[in-house]
């Protein structure tokens, strides 16, 4: 046997030691655990918010941008102004567009056959400086005190006088829903529990809903509800009963329940 075949062997020896030392070493990858099922979130600033008839009845949750019906509630004084803005306000401190830069989303300036540009530097007669914001309106609800500039509060008649009042036990209550129409009512508790249905002459209770609260509700074939809302002698309890709505001025939507037992409907 020659020295060449015998080096050779001893280097496929040597490679096979180091082979096998691997295939030891390796550590067992273990299967992926199965994910687990993710819990659906509830929206608690849906559309419906903004969308009629909701966006001039109904107040929106704390933290959501303010609908219609909310900032004139926030105007004349009636709940604390939102610290979230409405869609399309300037922040205050945010940066203005800087000269003749084109905000994100805005439509290019036109310049009408025979009109000359502005020059560079130059402002359009009538337009508010650069960086410097247009004085927002004044409600005619609110207006500033001589002297002073803070807002007069509304006159008592302007202010929306509660529905019911209910004893709430711990800040909690538990609502009896009475469908008493032949229709399907939807139902929503904004921020616990995604849209359901209620089956005419049916009703549900929902238990140990803490203060504040906003219950949206509407006929699925489109008609009004007259809601009428009955506290209960037990503190907590509140049952409200839905009936078709003849007028569509006794027509609601949503209640709200405020931390101190106060109710009101829109």
């Amino acid at each position: 046997m020659s020295k060449s075949y015998q080096k050779f062997r001893k280097s496929v020896e040597f490679l096979s030691a180091i082979s096998g030392g691997l295939l030891i070493t390796l550590p067992v990858i273990p299967q992926p655990a199965k994910a687990q099922q993710l819990i659906a979130q509830v929206n608690p600033c849906p559309r419906i918010f903004y969308e009629e008839p909701h966006n001039s009845r109904v107040i929106v949750p704390q933290g959501c941008p303010p609908n219609a019906f909310t900032q004139q509630q926030e105007a004349q004084g009636l709940i604390p102004a939102s610290s979230v803005p409405a869609p399309g306000t300037v922040q205050p401190g945010s940066v203005p567009p800087s000269e003749g830069q084109i905000p994100p989303g805005a439509p290019a300036p036109t310049i009408q056959p025979g009109s000359v540009p502005p020059s560079e530097g130059q402002i359009p007669p009538g337009a508010p400086a650069p960086g410097v914001l247009p004085p927002r309106p004044v409600p005619p609800s609110v207006t500033p005190t001589q002297g002073q500039g803070s807002p007069v509060p509304p006159a008592p008649e302007q202010r929306q006088a509660p529905s019911a009042t209910i004893s709430l036990a711990n800040g909690r209550v538990n609502i009896k829903l009475v469908n008493k129409t032949a229709a399907n009512v939807t139902y929503q508790v904004i921020g616990d529990t995604a849209p359901r249905s209620l089956k005419g002459k049916s009703d549900v209770i929902l238990q140990s809903l803490s203060a504040p609260l906003t219950v949206t509700f509407q006929r699925d074939d489109g008609g009004q509800l007259m809601v009428t809302p009955q506290p209960s002698s037990e503190a907590g309890s509140l049952e409200v009963t839905f009936n078709e709505a003849t007028d569509a001025a006794q027509g609601r939507s949503a209640m709200r329940i405020e931390p101190n037992g106060s109710l009101f409907l829109n």
